[in-house]
């Protein structure tokens, strides 16, 4: 069950995390890596009222300059530390986090199921707003996983590429945040 619990829920990374997954492709792919993201710095606000979890509202707000490398993997070399600063380097220019520092996401709707949910939204990332779905399950029943995917050019970004174009990010990146109730 999603859930069941009414009232104000905050979650922070004190009590959940957000990653990024990023994939690459091109001819040049197997010299760089697919990547885990963590952000730390988001909140997401979900108020619940009596009437139950379809009638929810979720707000959240992510730092975008708060993007920290945790994981590569493939890729021709493990990545060293300089690596991890010159991929969160190029992630920030590649999201404008000097123009557009956070992306933010409100609720228009909630469609319950059996064992999850679907919360329909507007993302606004990069200066542009566009609807997005965010579906959520109970891990436990005091842990749930919430996950959506997000093109990066619906948003005007041009994914990341280098070596005159051979290593490219996929222009979809998957977001999950999971975070505990307890």
């Amino acid at each position: 069950m999603v859930l069941i619990r009414t009232g104000p829920l905050r979650f922070d990374p004190h009590n959940g995390h957000m990653l990024l997954h990023t994939r690459r492709k091109g001819v040049g792919s197997t010299v760089g890596h697919d990547l885990t993201i963590e952000m730390t710095d988001w909140s997401v606000r979900i108020d619940i009222p009596e009437t139950g979890p379809a009638d929810a509202t979720v707000t959240a707000h992510v730092e975008l300059g708060s993007l920290v490398v945790r994981e590569g993997t493939g890729g021709a070399l493990p990545l060293s530390d300089k690596d991890r600063g010159e991929i969160e380097k190029n992630a920030r220019r590649t999201l404008g986090v000097d123009r557009h520092p956070a992306a933010t996401f409100e609720s228009a709707g909630v469609v319950m199921g059996d064992d999850h949910a679907t919360i329909s939204g507007t993302l606004t990332l990069h200066g542009v707003a566009a609807p997005i779905d965010v579906h959520v399950r109970a891990v436990t029943p005091e842990r749930y996983r919430a996950t959506t995917v997000v093109t990066q050019s619906a948003f005007g970004i041009k994914p990341y590429s280098a070596f005159l174009g051979a290593l490219k990010v996929r222009d979809d990146v998957e977001v999950e945040l999971e975070v505990e109730l307890a």
